[in-house]
């Protein structure tokens, strides 16, 4: 079941809108678990509650959703309760309000919506009862002081709220206000003009999207997009306003975004890391808590917290990271292990890392992994040659049948020169290994060897190598020859070959082709029947029973495989009796019924991989396709026509002349197919005018989408052709 269904959610929570808030809870409380940034299921839910007259639980909620879910929705909501609750506390009620409102405009103030909510604090503090001339002053003072707060925020009310400070100021001062309202004038400006910078970014965000697992959908990488794009815009400040605001507004940006990508890493790493580097470490600190909090399965979230906490020398909080990626990976531990010795080593020296080691290669669950990461620090970072050999030398005992672990190894020994234990090692394992596990073994001894080896050795192993793996292959006569590929492999040296590209393609080409040339009959087009050479009955419909059973797959014949040039020459004329093709699929023509062959036949030479569709159209409706009992009925071979050009002589509306009977053509070329009677050319030429608005719908798609390479020229050849309801009395003429 997948509990990230969004379509079901939104199904269960409108359902839930109906129950009785003693049923609700319970699912609301699931959904919430699932969803925990879905701002419209927390207010759905304490509303639940609001309605009910409950205050501590809605309390209790708005605690548990405010500071995660930034939602201007949601804090509207808050608010309305809030004023209902101190409705009735006279001014006390009104004090709590208003720090309400404060805490409310702290966290939300920059809202590209929270427009309305400047507006109805506005309102509110205009609507306070004062007593005293001091009071009003005061009050005057903090209503001032909200104005010009409001219309630096880029929101869309932006410019109803200048209107409505310009009008305050006057109806206050005009003297004082002309001063205020100079200064402030171009700060509205520029929030004016950044508020229609924002918004464009703003409205490709969904904002009604849950926030699920990645998906890779194509949505879901847009809105990752959308984000992305959002928090850059935000990071670069385009309002100019002070460093202390940019990054609150940054921060707030961060946190809504959290509410639809709370299961990005990315995203919650992008947010630690921008804390740091403003030099937050506290903050980064506390996000990477949440992240790992919000993706326990995530193990590259903890390397980065772990790494964080040791680069800021918080060495034991660093370490009690790393020991739960040992105890939370327990099935697949290896790179948790080695990441720990790592640590070890760097904070408490070269003994903790050796302990660690030693108890650890004790466990079922270790790998080859553990021993050569052990071996590299101590050859590297601790400059022991002798402990990091003796550590390779107990993993072999262990690990002799790795091919990785051999390949390291050998690396290492090469590193110290030491030649006669490297072949050694070569040796020992291509002697343990299968051959079909010790290919790149023997590839990494033949490397070897053209580097420290002499000639004679490096062909040794060449031609090992080879009786080796030709144990693996179908060909052992081919496997075992020497080509030219074999040179360039052994005199390459990085990016450089003894040989051009081209060169090197057609060796590449002629290697393969050689490797698989035994394979050339079992995967060409013949289909045999049992065990008998002749094809077996080809059916359609009804007859496809008769189709003979084979065990083998049919391959094209790579051997014929050419590259496509668009600069080659046209092919030859193919004909029936002399095609140039295999014995055997001479005989699969001899098996097709004689309209087959003639549509077959008929075919132009190809120039490229996309036959001109004029030209097959006009054969199709030349042709007679057979009906399923004449379909499996052996015949003698059946000659093809004179030529693949079809432009022959002409009737008056431009149709191909077709003879009345049949008689032989003056060509070297065989006689043309047969012809079918006049009665049966009248019936397929009406069948063939009833399709012909379709087939003209066809040729009209491909001359709107461009066409072939043949539009103009056979326009004329297939428009005869097509239009065959004229060809009988043409002919008969």
């Amino acid at each position: 079941m997948d509990i990230y269904n969004v379509e079901a959610a939104e199904i269960l929570a409108h359902e839930t809108l109906n129950l009785p808030i003693g049923e609700a809870a319970p699912i609301y409380e699931k959904l919430l678990a699932t969803f925990p940034t879905a701002a419209k299921y927390w207010k759905q839910y304490v509303e639940s509650y609001i309605v009910t007259n409950d205050e501590e639980t809605a309390k209790q909620i708005f605690s548990r959703c405010l500071l995660t879910c930034p939602h201007i929705n949601l804090w509207r909501c808050y608010i309305n309760f809030i004023k209902k609750v101190n409705s009735k506390r006279g001014s006390e009620g009104l004090e709590e309000t208003k720090k309400a409102f404060d805490f409310m405009l702290n966290y939300v103030g920059n809202d590209v919506a929270s427009g309305p909510v400047w507006m109805e604090y506005i309102a509110f503090l205009k609507s306070m009862p004062v007593m005293t001339p001091q009071e009003e002053s005061h009050r005057m003072t903090t209503i001032r002081k909200v104005y010009q707060k409001a219309i630096l925020v880029p929101t869309s009310h932006v410019e109803q709220l200048w209107k409505d400070y310009d009008n305050f100021e006057n109806s206050v001062s005009r003297t004082l206000a002309k001063g205020l309202l100079s200064e402030y004038q171009p700060k509205f400006n520029s929030a004016k003009a950044v508020y229609r910078e924002r918004k464009k970014y703003i409205d490709d965000i969904d904002w009604n999207m849950l926030a699920t697992p990645s998906t890779g959908s194509y949505k879901e990488e847009q809105q990752c997009l959308a984000w992305k794009r959002l928090l850059t815009f935000e990071k670069g400040n385009p309002q100019r306003i002070d460093v202390t605001a940019a990054n609150r507004r940054i921060t707030f940006t961060y946190e809504q975004c959290l509410m639809y990508l709370y299961h990005h890493p990315d995203v919650w790493y992008d947010y630690a890391t921008w804390h740091a580097k403003n030099g937050s470490t506290d903050s980064a600190i506390k996000i990477f808590q949440r992240a790992v909090k919000a993706l326990p399965g995530s193990e590259v979230l903890k390397y980065a917290f772990a790494e964080l906490e040791e680069s800021v020398g918080a060495i034991q909080p660093a370490k009690t990271i790393y020991e739960s990626l040992v105890a939370e990976n327990s099935s697949m531990p290896s790179l948790a292990h080695i990441q720990f010795i790592r640590f070890l080593r760097r904070t408490e020296g070269i003994e903790a890392a050796r302990k660690y080691f030693l108890e650890v290669r004790k466990l079922p669950s270790c790998t080859y992994h553990v021993y050569v990461a052990y071996a590299t620090m101590s050859f590297c970072l601790d400059k022991d040659a002798k402990v990091a050999q003796n550590v390779f030398e107990v993993g072999l005992k262990r690990f002799m049948q790795e091919p990785g672990y051999v390949l390291e190894y050998a690396d290492f020994l090469c590193r110290l020169n030491d030649d006669r234990n490297v072949r050694a090692l070569f040796e020992r394992a291509l002697s343990l290994l299968p051959p079909e596990e010790s290919v790149e073994v023997w590839k990494r001894f033949a490397q070897f060897e053209q580097i420290y080896g002499d000639l004679s050795s490096m062909l040794k192993v060449e031609q090992r190598r080879k009786e080796a793996l030709s144990r693996t292959s179908e060909d052992v006569v081919s496997s075992l020859e020497n080509t030219l590929y074999d040179v360039v492999s052994r005199y390459n040296y990085m990016d450089l070959w003894p040989c051009s590209s081209k060169e090197l393609d057609y060796l590449s080409r002629q290697e393969w082709l050689a490797k698989n040339m035994s394979k050339k009959a079992d995967r060409s087009v013949m289909l045999t029947s049992g065990g008998g050479s002749t094809l077996g009955t080809i059916g359609v419909g009804a007859n496809a029973k008769l189709l003979p059973q084979s065990t083998k797959v049919i391959r094209p014949e790579t051997s014929r495989m050419v590259i496509y040039d668009p600069r080659q020459m046209k092919g030859p004329v193919i004909s029936a009796t002399s095609s140039g093709y295999t014995k055997e699929v001479d005989e699969i023509f001899k098996m097709l019924s004689p309209p087959l062959m003639s549509f077959i036949t008929n075919l132009p030479a190809i120039e490229g991989p996309s036959p001109d569709i004029d030209i097959v159209l006009s054969v199709l409706l030349q042709s007679t396709l057979p009906t399923g009992h004449d379909v499996g009925k052996p015949s003698a071979p059946v000659p093809g026509p004179a030529t693949t050009d079809i432009s022959g002589p002409r009737n008056q509306n431009g149709s191909v002349r077709r003879p009345p009977k049949r008689k032989a053509v003056e060509s070297t070329l065989p006689p043309s197919p047969i012809f079918i009677g006049q009665e049966e050319e009248d019936a397929a030429a009406a069948a063939q005018s009833r399709a012909m608005p379709d087939i003209f719908r066809l040729r009209q798609i491909q001359r709107n989408r461009g066409g072939g390479p043949a539009q103009s020229g056979s326009a004329a050849m297939s428009s005869g052709s097509m239009f065959s309801g004229e060809q009988s009395a043409n002919s008969s003429s």
